[in-house]
């Protein structure tokens, strides 16, 4: 080989080394309890404080509450627990439990303010990032902390792939689940696809019976599914003047309701998330006078 060519493929193979990604590490685990799942970088980082709504001031949940709180204290304290599918209505709190259930957990295990001490560690994952799952389950199966793996908002569609990793998840696999980990997801659909595509694909498949079952039994590989609904005039109410309690709010009940009501009309629904938008600005309101 020619000697001037040496230089030009040394820069070439200097820089296909810094094209490729870095090994996947878990590097700073123990520096706080949440963090992203950044596969591009085969990191996690670290998130020092987790936004939630304290679970006591969720309302029109109480089943749900009771029933993923326990859960995730199980898990903390090393007793078997369930992954978790929390569907249904959008702004009634699904994330805000989710998220709020392992900040509690935390806290009863005695270890709320130490980052990196608490029993469980919260890893929030992209549902387009599903397909690295099992990359990231090799890392925290040999970590002696306790991890929930935490997808937002998770749905797919037709042409989504992603379901199989997720699938490959829930069912453990040959090498099983870890015994350090969980699962907990949010969607707005039952059956994580829309109600269309179901249809569709039953009505379009040789087999229809078979069609759609591998993504429709996703759901089902959940050990808790807990539904969370519309709320009725009466739940939104107790959620608005919970919040307004909370934030020690000075305003007649007759008044800060008429103006709760007037300002779900204007979104067009009751939820938990609009009685915390209106209080959110009821606050900023009353603090300017």
């Amino acid at each position: 080989m020619d000697t001037p060519t040496l230089p030009v493929l040394e820069r070439i193979a200097s820089a296909l080394e810094r094209l490729s990604p870095p090994p996947a590490t878990l590097e700073g685990v123990d520096t706080a309890d949440a963090f992203v799942w950044l596969p591009e970088r085969g990191r996690l980082l670290p998130i020092p404080y987790v936004a939630h709504v304290p679970v006591d001031l969720l309302r029109g949940v109480d089943l749900q509450r009771k029933i993923l709180i326990e859960n995730t204290e199980h898990f903390a304290r090393g007793l078997p627990a369930n992954n978790a599918m929390l569907w249904g209505a959008r702004g009634m709190g699904k994330s805000s439990l989710a998220k709020g259930a392992h900040a509690l957990a935390n806290q009863v295990a005695g270890k709320p303010c130490t980052p990196g001490k608490g029993a469980i560690a919260l890893i929030e994952i992209q549902r387009e990032d599903l397909a690295t799952l099992p990359l990231l389950l090799s890392l925290l199966r040999e970590n002696p902390r306790r991890f929930i793996l935490f997808c937002d908002d998770l749905s797919f569609e037709k042409e989504d792939r992603d379901y199989k990793a997720l699938k490959s998840v829930l069912d453990g696999g040959i090498a099983g689940r870890p015994e350090n980990v969980l699962f907990y997801a949010t969607s707005n659909r039952r059956h994580l696809m829309p109600r269309d595509m179901i249809e569709n694909e039953r009505a379009t498949a040789i087999s229809p019976s078979e069609a759609t079952e591998e993504k429709v039994s996703l759901s089902d590989r959940f050990g808790l599914w807990l539904g969370f609904y519309t709320c009725e005039q009466d739940t939104f109410a107790d959620m608005v003047r919970s919040y307004a309690r909370a934030r020690n709010l000075t305003i007649a009940d007759e008044d800060l309701m008429a103006r709760a009501n007037e300002w779900a009309i204007t979104r067009g629904s009751r939820s938990g998330r609009v009685a915390f938008q209106f209080i959110e600005d009821l606050t900023a309101e009353l603090a300017e006078h």
